[in-house]
């Protein structure tokens, strides 16, 4: 498709109307400004990025039409609102629906690792030197009844040899979905720490926070901390400040996906501070779910200012049509965050990062060359 020239409210409508996302046509109109360019060439970490909400969605006509997937449609701008935010109302449940024709997809070996391959690249483009992917081994296995070992080797495999080609460390966390059995939370510990090494390397718990407490998940999250693995959990997003509490007094948990909830409650932030626990924020996807009314009003400027250690994640990249790069844009143009505030951010990303240690020196050296030649030579304290 032709570049388009999108300016003013007529063209709006027209480049809509051609079937382009609302959100690509903010994205085009954003790429005049220099601060975009900034935003873009940043090197940029994203810690909280699910691999079943980074699937593009032509690949998934493509796989539709090639395994004869039962589509509700086999064009792209067709199947669109199928599995992205597009003009719905926000709703955590809504936002929940997409996944339950993305999970259809993984039929096999090859689409596993494709799907894996593409998330990362897509992660190349938006220059980002590291990335932590999390996945539901469950959601991965159940179409055609793979072995929740087997799909973890094939998203490990996938990994390794995207990451050399593209540069992108990558680790990856398997996620605990809190409304399976627990047996399937045992298995998936089982399986995460046979494959613990320099890819996988950790837990996560998500899902439906009020029905499914983080209380039931006590002995397999406690197996894994004894054992080594780090942690993080999601919390404080459909739920109020008390999810984010029950999480740490129970899962012990390194990092809270989400957590922007928190800010309701003074003796759960106290909690995060004096813990040292790390915030997953990803603003775009918040305001997707109805967490937050606008960005404008998004907690994230509050949290910084209490000296949490805030990141900035994407969560479902092809859910809600974002990039890392968006996701500085929005803190910046909607939510007044200034370049010291996003370099600070980097800063808690790579500290709180499940990278093995040895590994953190060489990536912080990538994020100070690249923030001094922005600069014009001056590294921001945050992150020199």
């Amino acid at each position: 498709m032709g570049k388009l020239v999108t300016t003013g409210e007529t063209s709006q409508r027209d480049a809509l109307a051609q079937g382009i996302s609302r959100r690509d046509v903010e994205r085009q109109q954003r790429r005049r400004h220099p601060l975009w360019s900034w935003a873009y060439r940043l090197p940029k970490i994203d810690l909280h990025r699910h691999l079943e909400g980074s699937l593009r969605i032509r690949t998934l006509t493509e796989l539709g039409r090639d395994h004869g997937i039962d589509l509700p449609s086999y064009d792209v701008e067709g199947l669109r609102p199928y599995v992205q935010m597009t003009d719905d109302p926000p709703g955590f449940q809504r936002f929940i629906g997409k996944f339950k024709l993305l999970r259809r997809f993984f039929t096999s070996k090859e689409v596993v690792q494709r799907i894996t391959r593409e998330a990362i690249v897509d992660a190349a483009r938006d220059h980002l030197i590291y990335l932590e992917l999390r996945f539901n081994p469950l959601a991965l296995a159940q179409v055609r009844g793979f072995s929740f070992a087997e799909v973890v080797d094939w998203v490990v495999e996938a990994t390794v040899a995207a990451e050399r080609d593209t540069g992108v460390r990558t680790c990856l966390i398997l996620q605990i979905p809190r409304n399976e059995p627990l047996s399937v939370a045992e298995e998936i510990v089982d399986v995460a720490l046979a494959a613990f090494g320099p890819w996988v390397r950790g837990i996560d718990l998500a899902g439906d926070e009020v029905n499914y407490p983080p209380e039931r998940f006590i002995a397999p999250f406690q197996r894994a901390f004894d054992a080594g693995l780090h942690i993080t959990v999601h919390a404080g997003e459909a739920m109020g400040a008390e999810s984010v509490r029950r999480a740490i007094l129970h899962l012990h948990p390194q990092r809270i996906g989400h957590g922007v909830r928190a800010i309701e409650s003074s003796a759960v932030i106290r909690m995060l501070y004096e813990q040292q626990i790390a915030l997953e924020v990803c603003p775009t996807s918040n305001l997707d779910t109805g967490v937050v009314p606008a960005l404008s009003r998004h907690p994230l400027p509050d949290l910084l200012n209490l000296r949490l250690r805030v990141t900035l994640n994407t969560d479902d990249p092809s859910i809600s049509d974002t990039t890392l790069t968006d996701e500085v844009w929005v803190a910046t143009q909607e939510m007044g965050l200034t370049k010291p505030l996003i370099y600070r951010m980097l800063h808690n990303a790579l500290d709180a990062a499940f990278v093995p240690v040895e590994e953190k020196a060489a990536l912080q050296d990538r994020l100070s060359e690249t923030a001094d030649q922005q600069s014009g030579g001056s590294v921001p304290a945050e992150i020199s």
